[in-house]
């Protein structure tokens, strides 16, 4: 058993519906490194780990461009890419289906609500513009 598989695992109910959103993102985004992020108490299932710097830092750190969150209510998808001046999550929020949407964050109960074809396509145009460095939320 895996970091990865143990923290599936730890979702309790939610593992079936976290693994689903996984399988999604390593089909629309093939050979994407994947490893788990801790983020203040929590850990998150990160994906293509890039530069950031957030306004507020003076270093450089690295962060997922992708990262999956299971919350108390609902999951999370987190897409870190900024193209053309606008949040790849936030612009495409209408295509998604049934979600709500933050600048990055892309939040929904099941898979089932969501268009898996425009969120596949969301993770493939995030991937292809950060490898273009087309995104401007990377920081190098």
């Amino acid at each position: 058993m895996t970091d990865v598989d143990a923290w599936f695992g730890a979702a309790g109910p939610r593992e079936e519906e976290l693994r689903r959103v996984d399988e999604l993102v390593m089909a629309a985004a093939p050979g994407i490194d994947r490893q788990l992020v801790p983020v203040g108490s929590s850990t998150m299932l990160g994906y293509g780990l890039m530069p950031y710097r957030p306004k507020s830092a003076k270093t450089t750190t690295m962060w997922p461009l992708i990262a999956l969150a299971a919350q108390k209510r609902h999951l999370s998808l987190y897409v870190c890419a900024v193209v053309d001046g606008e949040y790849l999550a936030e612009s495409r929020a209408a295509q998604l289906g049934k979600v709500s949407c933050g600048k990055s964050c892309i939040r929904f109960t099941s898979l089932d609500t969501v268009d898996a074809d425009a969120l596949g396509t969301l993770v493939r145009d995030a991937v292809a513009a950060t490898r273009e460095g087309g995104n401007a939320y990377y920081a190098a």
